[in-house]
């Protein structure tokens, strides 16, 4: 869920205190995108860059685990029931996720929910909320930070793809063609066609002005 140590501890105090029992803080997600059946919910933090490469990876798989995982928490209200028909639907369906998001980046949340996410927690919201938000979820419902909500509609008016978003994001951070290509398992023609596309799609002059646009507008 989140690649600092200190703040993914924090995480797990917190949940343990509200009544959650985190199986693990460093779950390796298998290759068939299936989690383990203990597992309910899957939490994340949009703003952690493993966290973010995860989610553009499953946005990408059309909402599924498919693709080289991070560790995230995997956790479950303490109150769940072990009976059979549980067991039967989870190894049946895919783990629900939930993201930590804040509302200065729409981008974030926009590529949380192509990756499927039933829950949107703001990060600098109440604690409570992301209690609220984990037991709603892993009894099949949906939860959106009351706070999040436009943010996430705005979200919608983004003109960039997930892969697109996260191009400019690496190149953003400084990171050259080849280490862009390498690290997201793309050709270097392909990345330059993904900076083309959205420097196109922003009415940008070239890559500096895309990026400069599109942190402007919150997207990354």
């Amino acid at each position: 869920m989140h690649s600092a140590d200190l703040l993914r501890s924090a995480l797990v105090a917190l949940l343990e205190r509200q009544g959650f029992e985190p199986t693990s803080a460093a779950v390796a997600i298998p290759p068939d995108g299936r989690a383990d059946g203990d597992c309910d919910v899957l939490l994340f933090d949009s703003g952690c860059p493993a966290g973010s490469v995860y989610l553009e990876r499953r946005a990408l798989n059309g909402g599924t685990r498919q693709g080289p995982g991070y560790v995230p928490l995997c956790l479950r209200p303490a109150e769940a029931a072990d009976t059979p028909a549980d067991t039967a639907r989870a190894a049946e369906s895919a783990v629900t996720l939930v993201v930590l998001g804040s509302a200065d980046r729409p981008g974030a949340l926009r590529t949380a929910y192509a990756a499927g996410a039933a829950g949107f927690v703001d990060r600098n919201g109440p604690a409570r909320r992301l209690g609220e938000a984990l037991r709603l979820v892993a009894h099949g419902g949906r939860y959106v930070d009351d706070s999040l909500a436009f943010t996430l509609l705005r979200a919608t008016e983004i003109p960039l793809s997930p892969r697109e978003l996260g191009v400019l994001t690496r190149a953003a951070e400084g990171d050259t063609i080849a280490e862009i290509a390498r690290s997201m398992c793309l050709s270097d023609g392909t990345v330059r066609n993904y900076i083309a596309a959205a420097t196109r799609k922003v009415g940008a002059r070239n890559r500096v002005d895309a990026i400069r646009i599109s942190r402007l507008a919150g997207w990354m």
